[in-house]
């Protein structure tokens, strides 16, 4: 068991990092939260039932960890831009406006409430709405709603930021 959970935790660990990143953002204590995530997820892995891919539990698991530590610890999330490094996305050779762009969008993002976050974060991995529901607990329906509700949002952030 212990070497079937160090297997899935090494292949989803990029998912991991990209929601430490996102929530514990320039926090000191960003390591420790991951490891903290890493915790929950053993003490609640015997519980993993395969009733859903291991991905929609560990997701549900560590969003769900993410947003029980902010608010326990009361850290409020510091709204800085999100650079793709931070963000681990792969390395593409767009021009310096497109950089820019998602910089902004990040930032975007990162002024966001947590559980909008954690719906955002699904969509740009590219998770069904099915997948988002199952994680974030709420119908699929609901989730369409959400995202055009978070777009809103997101694109009235980046317009008063642009001035």
């Amino acid at each position: 068991m212990k070497e079937e959970f160090i297997r899935q935790i090494e292949c989803y660990q990029g998912i991991l990092q990209r929601i430490c990143n996102v929530y514990f953002y320039h926090h000191p204590y960003k390591e420790d939260y991951y490891q903290e995530i890493i915790i929950r997820l053993w003490k609640a892995y015997p519980s993993f039932k395969k009733e859903c891919a291991f991905s929609t539990w560990l997701y549900r698991v560590a969003l769900n960890t993410a947003i029980d530590l902010l608010r326990k610890e009361s850290v409020q999330p510091v709204h800085q831009s999100i650079s793709p490094k931070e963000y681990e996305l792969p390395y593409t050779p767009d021009s310096d406006e497109r950089q820019e762009e998602r910089e902004q969008l990040y930032h975007a993002i990162n002024r966001l409430p947590d559980v909008d976050k954690a719906i955002i974060l699904l969509y740009l991995e590219e998770n069904e709405y099915k997948e988002i529901a199952a994680v974030v607990g709420i119908s699929a329906d609901y989730v369409g709603v959400k995202i055009n509700r978070i777009k809103k949002q997101l694109m009235e952030i980046l317009r008063n930021e642009r001035g």
